[in-house]
């Protein structure tokens, strides 16, 4: 799951808001962006709080919200990075721990933050534990009800296939069951950074392929905060047994590989996936 995140991540950093990089959606390398400097196969902030989010998992630690904040500025001052909102970026370099965190952070955002972030949430064994948790970090930063709300079917996503809960055309249908939501209503067109944009874009592109490249390919070429949709869906799309995990083998060893990269990550799944929830 963070494996195929982050390279979703990656490869959708090239394009994020660049329509003019649409022609290049072939799958063939990672890519410039024309207006960031973020090297090509490097990972943004989507992947690294998905990273704070499943450590946390992975240790069993008590899930309040202090000790998901100090995940998250752990995680960023252990390896800090391009690719946050620049806000954001120098919040987390002033503050030091979850509690200043908590204490200066205004939690009033609908965008994409939460959402992003919420994939390994899904690994919890049963659908009322999974949005229990997913609201509990989603309101840290953005307790609104749409952030709330983009944040929960994000974790229910991956839940669903994680648990062979059904078909993949009926996950939209699921996600309604439980979130507040369009969910199965087809998305079109550029996707805005709103957090529910974001997710209606992935659950379409997830139910209508049955490959990860082409599901890949899809996500980019909604265009707007394609990186973020890309993210959510391939986490996604990782645990399906009707998406075939066909990623290119060069976007696999070409995806960073320092301290917190690819052999990282997979580590991480491993032990993510292991967890006795």
């Amino acid at each position: 799951m963070l494996l195929e995140l982050a390279i979703g991540d990656a490869y959708g950093a090239g394009f994020e808001y660049a329509n003019e990089m649409g022609a290049y959606n072939d799958l063939s390398q990672y890519f410039k962006h024309p207006r960031h400097r973020l090297i090509p196969g490097s990972y943004t902030d989507d992947t690294q709080m998905s990273i704070a989010i499943a450590e946390v998992i992975v240790a069993q630690l008590q899930w309040t919200p202090e000790v998901l904040a100090d995940s998250f500025v752990k995680t960023f001052k252990r390896d800090p990075r391009e690719g946050y909102a620049s806000r954001f970026y120098q919040f987390l370099l002033e503050i030091q721990d979850g509690k200043e965190f908590l204490t200066r952070i205004c939690p009033d955002s609908d965008k994409s933050g939460a959402a992003m972030r919420a994939a390994p949430i899904g690994i919890y064994r049963t659908p009322e534990k999974v949005i229990e948790a997913a609201t509990i970090q989603a309101a840290i930063t953005h307790n609104t009800p749409d952030g709330i709300d983009a944040a929960v079917a994000a974790a229910l996503m991956s839940h669903y296939f994680i648990y062979r809960l059904g078909s993949k055309l009926k996950l939209g249908q699921f996600l309604e069951g439980y979130v507040s939501g369009n969910w199965s209503k087809p998305w079109q067109g550029t996707v805005k950074s709103q957090g529910w944009m974001s997710v209606r874009a992935a659950i379409t592109a997830v139910m209508r392929n049955d490959s990860m490249s082409k599901l890949l390919q899809d996500c980019i070429a909604f265009t707007g905060d394609v990186d973020t949709v890309a993210a959510i869906a391939l986490a996604a799309g990782s645990c399906s047994e009707e998406i075939s995990q066909d990623i290119p083998s060069h976007l696999v060893t070409g995806l960073e590989n320092g301290p917190y990269g690819r052999d990282y990550l997979i580590e991480l799944d491993k032990q993510l996936m292991s967890v006795n929830c």
